[in-house]
């Protein structure tokens, strides 16, 4: 991992601890929810940091070299940006169905 992406990921990781131990807390201390909504809508929002970075490492990394390899390694690459691209479109249609009462694809 490059070194200052992993240090700032690191950094993300320790921030979203506290915040899932607040996140507890609140929930255990019956606090407000719109309270607790807001913390956990922030938790997401820092989990999203945490994956742009960890793309960005591998974009940087893996990636770059399965494109200068070619061939099957570049085919690899593009399936799994593929893969994880789908994977997040995934969750934000839940994510939007959850906001909207529709049901998802699971139900």
């Amino acid at each position: 991992m490059i070194d200052d992406i992993k240090k700032r990921a690191l950094h993300r990781t320790r921030i979203l601890e506290g915040q899932l131990r607040g996140l507890e807390k609140m929930i255990e201390n019956e606090d407000y929810c719109v309270d607790i909504l807001t913390l956990s809508l922030s938790i997401q929002k820092s989990l999203g940091s945490l994956n742009k970075l960890i793309v960005e490492n591998h974009l940087r990394t893996h990636v770059t070299a399965m494109f200068d390899a070619g061939g099957d390694e570049r085919e690899a690459a593009i399936g799994e940006l593929l893969s994880i691209f789908e994977l997040q479109a995934r969750s934000a249609a839940a994510d939007a169905a959850v906001v909207t009462g529709e049901p998802t694809a699971a139900e």
